[in-house]
């Protein structure tokens, strides 16, 4: 839960009118927009039009998420890429955690309003077997132990919650079966960041979204300096310039000659 007194500017969503092309950032589960916020801006610096919306039941308690589920969370940044997508000819959507799971059914829905993916530390999947155990255990209780702050560098804050709601997780884990079943239709481009020491996501998810995908342009950048908020971490520069590189270069063909 957010303490008192604390600085709400960086939980809020965050929009910016930019040129023709947008990117839609989307953040993780008991997260808020503070962890991107960074990377929003920077892409703002470039011209891009930018959305980055708060996710229903995220920046207030725990026991809000745990009201919600990923129909709701889906819906909402659903609404932001179609408002993208009527003020802007282009659009890249890009996700940090769940955020990359909500990116990915995005590019699966509307894929011809999606010119491509940028995911760091992306979900759809966990070899943590207690997961198991979710069925029942999230009519016992509410929440368990929170998984945010998995910064190395210090002094970064994520504006995340200390609990996680075991209703809302369960939620989160049958959007990751939907995903994963349809990833042979994600035919865009596709730049994804992975930490290599990450405390919050296992290393199942990223083989599982580059072997089932069906585009023919997928990287991965491994992150050696950096955990899993790693759009906050020591690893951001790179993503923030590498994101961007890649947004010019999949929309560049399209947008050649249109002012930014």
């Amino acid at each position: 839960m957010l303490s008192e007194g604390e600085a709400v500017d960086s939980i809020e969503p965050y929009r910016y009118d930019g040129g023709p092309v947008g990117v839609l950032l989307c953040h993780g589960f008991t997260g808020s927009p503070a962890s991107l916020r960074p990377w929003a801006e920077h892409l703002a610096g470039r011209g891009y039009s930018v959305e980055l919306p708060r996710l229903p039941g995220h920046g207030t308690t725990w026991q809000d998420l745990n009201v919600t589920g990923w129909p709701d969370w889906y819906r909402r940044v659903e609404r932001s890429l179609l408002d993208l997508a009527e003020r802007c000819q282009q659009v890249v959507v890009a996700g940090l955690s769940m955020g990359g799971c909500l990116a990915l059914r995005l590019a699966q829905e509307h894929g011809p309003l999606v010119q491509g993916l940028v995911l760091v530390n992306p979900v759809v999947t966990s070899a943590d077997k207690r997961l198991l155990a979710l069925p029942v255990l999230r009519l016992l209780r509410p929440s368990a132990a929170g998984l945010s702050g998995d910064i190395a560098l210090p002094g970064q804050d994520e504006r995340a919650y200390d609990r996680t709601p075991l209703r809302a997780l369960w939620s989160q884990t049958k959007l990751w079966q939907l995903v994963r079943r349809d990833l042979a239709m994600i035919t865009q481009p596709l730049l994804l960041y992975r930490s290599a020491s990450d405390h919050v996501v296992d290393a199942t998810s990223a083989p599982v979204i580059l072997s089932g995908v069906s585009s023919p342009d997928a990287a991965e950048v491994v992150l050696r300096r950096s955990y899993h908020v790693a759009t906050l971490d020591y690893d951001a520069p790179e993503i923030f310039s590498g994101s961007t590189a890649f947004v010019e270069r999949v929309t560049t063909k399209r947008n050649r000659g249109l002012p930014r």
